[in-house]
């Protein structure tokens, strides 16, 4: 069992610390909002006064934080992690940022002795809290093995995919990928419903299929019944497209479906849609073709209108 200090108690994190609880780590939580602060404390969590706390005397520390930004300045902004990290002690990211600055963090604290792991992660809110998230890590392969027990308490799949910074590459294609399955679902539909054809039943079949995917099984349902209240927003979707095209352009790869399906989701976030759920690039598939209104906006937060469908946050 290791002492935890944990930062960030959002959708994602608070569950996450949760589940580190009931395997019997000693978990020491902070995040800067009193609302992921009262949450977490809800779910049993203990949750201190501030950073420092989280941070002194943990075995590790664990982040889970929105942005690039957010995790350069706590893990190693000043008065963040790496000024209050004991001898010896490691750092682990497990937020979605750029594979770039995954990197800077790794080297910054590997000058300052410490092993630093990149490991974000997919499966969603529902993940989350069962513990079942696939966890994709980059960094060194014997801190990956040290502490792999550990991350096995967050998810059933923990592969180390390489080098510092890894995890953030292969978590980018991830984003990828689901953003242009979306859209081809969204394509798959407006054909569908040009030919007068019963889509549900259309998406069944080719569910069962080489064109099945965890998209159709996970969204399907909700969007043909027009629910588009956030499992995932747009927004954020957006940002992860953001960090897709920039660390392609470093590396010269061209990526034009990917450019293509960005700029879409652009233009449902710029236009104010961007708290729906990524599913709603079908509700722009249809205004595009002229069968359908505008997408309603989801309904206030804290409203109980049951859960969102294929409600998940990464």
């Amino acid at each position: 069992m290791a002492v935890v200090g944990f930062v960030g108690l959002g959708v994602m994190g608070r569950p996450m610390a949760a589940n580190l609880v009931r395997a019997g780590h000693e978990v020491r939580a902070f995040s800067r909002g009193a609302a992921g602060r009262e949450s977490a404390a809800e779910l049993g969590v203990p949750v201190v006064a501030g950073l420092a706390e989280a941070v002194q005397g943990a075995d590790v520390v664990l982040t889970m934080l929105p942005d690039t930004p957010d995790v350069r300045a706590v893990a190693v902004g000043p008065g963040g992690v790496l000024d209050h990290l004991a001898p010896g002690a490691a750092y682990i990211d497990m937020s979605t940022i750029e594979p770039g600055a995954a990197r800077e963090v790794a080297e910054r604290f590997a000058r300052a002795g410490h092993d630093a792991l990149d490991a974000p992660v997919s499966g969603g809110e529902a993940g989350a809290r069962e513990g079942t998230l696939s966890i994709m890590v980059g960094g060194p392969a014997d801190a990956v093995e040290r502490w792999r027990d550990l991350l096995g308490t967050l998810g059933t799949t923990v592969v180390r995919v390489g080098e510092s910074g890894a995890g953030q590459v292969v978590k980018a294609a991830n984003q990828l990928v689901v953003a242009t399955h979306l859209q081809a679902l969204a394509e798959a539909i407006v054909f569908l419903e040009a030919h007068d054809a019963d889509v549900a039943t259309g998406l069944s079949v080719i569910a069962r299929g080489l064109g099945g995917s965890t998209v159709i099984d996970r969204k399907a349902d909700g969007v043909l019944a027009g629910d588009f209240r956030p499992g995932f927003r747009l927004e954020l979707h957006h940002k992860d497209l953001g960090i897709v095209e920039g660390a392609a352009r470093t590396r010269g790869a061209v990526l034009p479906v990917t450019a293509v399906v960005g700029r879409l989701v652009q233009s449902l976030v710029q236009r104010g849609d961007g708290a729906l759920d990524h599913s709603a690039l079908v509700a722009l598939a249809r205004e595009l073709n002229g069968t359908s209104e505008r997408a309603a906006a989801p309904p206030p937060e804290g409203t109980s209108q049951g859960a969102p469908h294929g409600a998940e946050t990464r």
